[in-house]
Order: structure tokens, then C-alpha cells, then sequence
């Protein structure tokens, strides 16, 4: 597989349509929004010259971002092998936009996600060729993180995931590990509780957010703190993931925190809007 799409660049799509770039790919990244595709390009442009400058790149920077068309028209994917959608994390847009996909793409093209949290098995459903779409859940920054979950549904043809999880290890370059289609995956059905406790801790007045994040990073050689991570990941998403954990769960160590409510509804999402347990203004 050499054609591949993107559908959404944020973060998280502009660093999967990156990877595929540096793998040698011919990349087509769609988004629905021009100032999106604009902030993508400049993003995609300074990390790739920042890695240029560090010698970490094997072509020049130009030579990777040539291999990438910007579009807001999905019909431009139309001629894609594989495509991976990375749109917000929401079951009724993925859905939506895997019906339109169905429509465009040719019968053997590949349909992935990126979703973090929702069963893949909702989102097969929603396509006339179920055996052809499963998860590859990514981790931020894409570019540097090396890890990526293959996600098989129920409906996911076999063949389908072995060529997907060869696709993400010797074109993308990523260490691949196999996940059931249960929500949250590996990663997050072990990390969200974690989270989650953290903003308990601090909603109940165990100790402050910097005291927290302090006990976890040089207690627990942890990389960072949990309520700083959140901040990172972005309020709002952790509050869907959460949602969604608990949807397919129902235990108490899944279920959103009402501090964690309570800074979605205020508009505080984090590093994204400015503020979130933190303040990034």
C-alpha cells in the first residue's frame, strides 16, 4: 500500500498523514475547515524542520511534505488504498463519515480509526464492507510516539488486519501491538482509570494539582503528571473517552469525574483553549 488518506488534521491526523510522508507515501489529508488545513501545514512544516536541523530526518523536509496534498473534499481520497480517519471522538461522525467513505473509496480499500475509546465493531456496522475497517489507535505526538494498537472487530476480515499491521511496522515505523475490540483497547483500559483517579484526588482535596502531578513524575518515574497530561490530551476528549469506558464497562473507575464535567462545560479543555487544570494563557 503506497496511496494513503487522511480524513481530519489536528494534532494527531497532521502527525499520521507526517508519518505516512516520511514512509514514502503518497498522502492526501482532507479536512473540512481551511484554517485547519492552514495551521496543519505550518505545523507539519516547522516539526519536520526542527528534525531536519537535528539531522533525524533520511531526505530533506521538502521532499516529505511534497508527498502531501491538503483538500477539504472527500471525493479527492477517492483513489486511496488505505485511509485512516482521525476526526474528533464522536460515534455519530465517525459513522457518518465511514458511510460517506463507503461511497468513495473502491471496494478494497482499507478503513481505519484512530478512535481511542469507541468499539470498533459500532463502526464496521456502519459500512457495506465490514471485513474492511478496524482500529489503529495512535499515540501524540505521533511522530515520536512509537507505538500503535491494530484493533480487530468482530467483522474485520483477518487479512485485512495482517496487512494493516505490516503497513504500520515497515512503511510507518511503528512497534504494533494487537488489541480485542473492547473499549479503550490496551493503553487506555489501563491509563484512563489512572487519569481519572488523579482528578478524584484532586476534586476531594487529597493535595493540590502541583502536588499530584509532583507525586506521580518523581515518585512513580512517571514522564509527566496525570492532571498535566490531561490538560494535553484535552478535557473535552478525556470526557468522551471516559463516557465511552464507561458506556462499554460500567464500573465505577471509568465513570467522569465531576470536576472533569465541570471544565468541559466552562469551556476549559486544556492546552488546546488555554486553560484546563492549568493555566496556559
Amino acid at each position: 500500500m503506497n496511496r494513503m488518506g487522511v480524513v481530519g488534521c489536528g494534532v494527531m491526523g497532521a502527525g499520521v498523514a507526517e508519518i505516512g510522508a516520511k514512509g514514502g507515501c503518497d498522502v492526501v489529508v482532507v479536512d473540512m475547515f481551511p484554517e485547519a488545513l492552514e495551521k496543519a501545514q505550518a505545523r507539519m512544516a516547522a516539526s519536520l524542520a526542527k528534525a531536519e536541523e537535528k539531522g533525524k530526518l533520511g531526505e530533506p523536509a521538502a521532499n516529505i511534505l511534497a508527498r502531501i496534498r491538503w483538500s477539504s473534499d472527500l471525493a479527492d481520497l477517492a483513489d486511496r488504498e488505505f485511509v485512516t480517519e482521525v476526526i474528533r471522538e464522536s460515534l455519530d461522525d465517525k459513522v457518518e463519515l465511514i458511510g460517506r467513505l463507503d461511497d468513495i473509496l473502491s471496494d478494497d480499500a482499507i478503513i481505519a480509526s484512530n478512535t481511542s475509546s469507541i468499539p470498533i465493531a459500532q463502526l464496521a456496522a456502519a459500512s457495506r464492507i465490514p471485513g474492511r475497517v478496524l482500529g489503529t489507535h495512535y499515540f501524540n505526538p505521533v511522530p515520536v510516539m512509537p507505538l500503535v494498537e491494530v484493533v480487530s472487530a468482530i467483522q474485520t476480515d483477518p487479512s485485512v488486519a495482517d496487512r494493516t499491521a505490516e503497513f504500520c511496522a515497515d512503511v510507518l515505523g511503528k512497534k504494533v501491538i494487537r488489541a480485542k475490540d473492547r473499549s479503550g483497547f490496551v493503553v487506555n483500559a489501563i491509563l484512563v482509570p489512572y487519569l481519572l483517579d488523579a482528578i478524584r484526588s484532586l476534586e476531594n482535596g487529597v493535595a493540590s494539582k502541583e502536588d499530584i502531578d509532583e507525586g506521580m513524575v518523581s515518585g512513580c518515574g512517571m514522564p509527566m503528571g496525570p492532571l498535566t497530561l490531561c490538560d494535553m490530551i484535552g478535557l473535552d476528549t478525556m470526557l468522551l473517552v471516559s463516557e465511552s469506558l464507561y458506556a462499554e464497562h460500567l464500573e465505577h473507575r471509568f465513570a467522569p469525574p465531576a470536576l472533569l464535567k465541570r471544565h468541559v462545560e466552562a469551556g476549559m479543555f486544556g492546552r488546546k483553549s488555554g486553560r484546563g487544570f492549568y493555566d496556559y494563557s
